[in-house]
């Protein structure tokens, strides 16, 4: 008797065991790379980033997995179970802040994209109302600041996110937000990372967030005027280099670009970006473990660099729009890379 229960464990075990399904292969350098990304997930449901030779989780770069995620239309379970690993109060609380002595607009702004992109409420997320309090954040100037005791760290990123996160809500964006972001440009075409700077420096990041942020609130004279500027950074190889465009391409930067032509429907500098993250990216020919990331840069796979590089770099391949991306009718799993 004890021998038939014993049998019959195991054969429930045998079951168990092979109902799981072996991660798909593909031949899709996009897929492959989130794949990749999927499995750099700690405990299934956030990333982390080493400092000082000790790791801590880094909800910026788990949404910025969400939004690869997204793009590809793949890894639906390990981008729902970051949403349900950031909506715990600890994680939320110290990303976004407790929302009265501590408020991050920039964080608040990229948690709702993402709550959208995954089909969510923004207005009811991990028990905060982010867009109230994305609003509450929004100065006389138009420009969204953190109220914070450690100073205000907000950027033409922390814009361009609250506006494309608000214009998806049935109030949109506010006005005098869409126009105070449109008049930080510079008089050649480019954006400044640093707003309200007394000189204004062109940034080629910040020109690839913010023209998609103007395109998705109808200002496409100035989103215009800005791809301009950042096609005329683009070296021969497709890529695009990070500051003033004049270093060394990589590949989040020309992620975030090949992106914004998208939208702009831009199509050969789109394509001449695409082709450039192609050249970075990790194939048959390098480790297993490796295999489907994309370096941040022709030096090839850096530990330190590649997981934020292939998050980023995703976007480029793919070039789906921050202001349309949408997980809907993802698939589950992680895809490996096909090889002999």
């Amino acid at each position: 008797m004890r021998f038939k229960a014993v049998l019959a464990c195991v054969t429930a075990a045998t079951v168990v065991a092979t109902a799981v399904p072996a991660a798909a292969a593909t031949h899709a350098p996009a897929d492959a790379a989130s794949g990749w990304l999927a499995r750099q997930f700690v405990h299934g449901d956030h990333l982390e980033t080493d400092f000082g030779g000790t790791s801590y989780p880094d909800p910026g770069l788990t949404l910025d997995a969400v939004f690869a995620f997204a793009a590809t239309r793949t890894a639906d379970d390990y981008g729902s179970a970051a949403l349900t690993w950031l909506a715990q109060p600890a994680n939320l609380t110290g990303y976004i802040g407790d929302g009265t002595t501590e408020a991050y607009a920039g964080a608040t702004a990229k948690t709702a994209l993402a709550v959208e992109v995954r089909g969510g409420d923004p207005a009811a997320y991990g028990g905060v109302d982010l867009v109230a309090r994305l609003n509450s954040l929004l100065t006389p100037s138009g420009r969204y600041s953190d109220r914070s005791a450690y100073g205000d760290y907000s950027n033409a990123f922390t814009q361009s996110l609250a506006l494309i996160a608000l214009d998806r809500t049935p109030s949109g964006a506010p006005v005098s937000a869409v126009d105070y972001t449109a008049a930080t440009q510079c008089p050649d075409g480019g954006f400044p990372i640093v707003l309200d700077a007394p000189t204004c420096a062109g940034d080629t990041d910040a020109t690839a967030m913010v023209t998609q942020a103007l395109l998705a609130t109808g200002r496409t004279a100035a989103a215009r005027q800005g791809l301009a500027w950042l096609k005329s950074k683009q070296q021969n190889d497709g890529g695009i280099a990070a500051g003033d465009g004049s270093g060394t391409p990589n590949a989040n930067t020309t992620g975030l670009a090949g992106q914004a032509f998208r939208a702009g429907l831009r199509v050969v500098p789109a394509l001449k970006a695409h082709q450039f993250v192609l050249s970075l990216r990790q194939t048959c020919t390098a480790p297993a473990a490796q295999r489907g990331a994309i370096a941040y840069d022709a030096t090839g796979y850096n530990p330190s660099t590649v997981t934020r590089a292939t998050t980023q770099a995703i976007l480029g391949l793919r070039g789906a729009p921050l202001g349309g991306l949408t997980s809907s009718g993802s698939a589950t799993g992680d895809p490996v890379l096909s090889c002999p």
